[in-house]
């Protein structure tokens, strides 16, 4: 029997290259948004993805570039694997007008309508019924669009979740639901908050199809999120994905951690999605340690140029305050 032709984007070298660099950005950038921020050089809430990014890098690879993104508040990663101007996002962490929504979206609420992604949003589980309703769009205009629509482990208890996986399922939305589930609530454990722990089953109710990732292998999600896009694009509907991955940082910027060991977080980051790809390129003689120390450096000095860049940007004129308000509509309107 001949072997089924695989639906998956192929991993090559050139993948685990990409992968590499990017996790990388997307490490030092965070790295750095922490320490600006206990240097009070922006205010509000911050939520670091130190730790996750081997679900966006795996992700990205295994989709269209037309294909959507919305998410939470743990948002800075999603723009820059994208493909957003890091500059961009630093200066829109920074309240200025060259950010991504001329400063005035901040840390939990980055856009880029070019690139597909409809936030970051601050509302716990406010995303998952937008999510499906971009995915009804497309279906409805018959694009072959997919819709990845992530989410945090607390947010599998909000009750639209329910409502949102009921109406997916009946229509075959193509939405794929993610659950980004680094363990905790805030502070409190998965066990804690439901007698269902495996988070794929959540979907059983509905017949939606639910698997559980390791989020810190690339080459897991890659696979995982290929797969599902598969069944969305041929008229399947959703799939949720438990994709278990882990915060190396609190889940705030103000979260004292006191509800888990420092040997726990230890024990995951002997897992570390960079280091894994980055022993994967060196034992494949893909790339050096020369090789290795170029990108790093590389990376370091485009985080110090996003910060001079932020610094250097100008306020945002108190006019804004009244513009993008209200959409213009396409449309007239009917008065009566």
């Amino acid at each position: 029997m001949a072997k089924k032709k695989s639906v998956v984007k192929e991993i090559t070298i050139d993948t685990y290259k990409r992968w590499y660099k990017e996790m990388y950005l997307m490490r030092k950038f965070e790295e750095k948004v922490g320490q600006l921020y206990t240097m009070q050089k922006f205010g509000g809430f911050c939520h670091l993805y130190i730790g996750q990014e081997a679900i966006l890098a795996g992700a990205v690879t295994a989709i269209e570039p037309t294909d959507r993104m919305i998410t939470a508040y743990r948002d800075h990663a999603h723009p820059l694997v994208l493909g957003t101007d890091p500059k961009k996002v630093m200066a829109e962490l920074f309240g200025k007008a060259t950010g991504t929504s001329k400063g005035k979206g901040g840390s939990m609420h980055f856009f880029d309508k070019e690139r597909n992604l409809f936030g970051g949003h601050g509302i716990v589980g406010g995303q998952i019924g937008l999510g499906a309703g971009i995915a009804f769009a497309d279906k409805y205009r018959d694009e072959k669009h997919v819709t990845l629509c992530f989410m945090g482990d607390g947010a599998t208890r909000q009750g639209i979740l329910h409502e949102t996986f009921n109406m997916a399922m009946t229509w075959k939305l193509p939405v794929i639901f993610i659950v980004e589930n680094n363990n905790y609530a805030m502070g409190t454990s998965v066990e804690r908050t439901s007698n269902v722990t495996e988070l794929s089953k959540l979907g059983d109710a509905y017949d939606m199809p639910g698997f559980g990732v390791d989020g810190m292998s690339c080459e897991a999600v890659h696979q995982a999120i290929g797969e599902a896009a598969d069944r969305a694009r041929k008229g399947e509907g959703p799939t949720l994905l438990d994709i278990k991955t882990y915060r190396y940082k609190g889940h705030s910027m103000s979260d004292p951690q006191t509800y888990r060991t420092k040997e726990e977080v230890e024990k995951y980051k002997e897992q570390d999605p960079i280091g894994k790809v980055q022993n994967h390129l060196l034992k494949e003689k893909a790339m050096t340690e020369a090789d290795i120390k170029a990108i790093q450096k590389e990376v370091k000095a485009l985080v110090e140029e996003c910060v001079k860049f932020a610094e250097e940007s100008p306020e945002p004129d108190p006019s804004e305050l009244f513009e993008d308000v209200y959409s213009e509509p396409d449309y007239p309107f009917v008065t009566r």
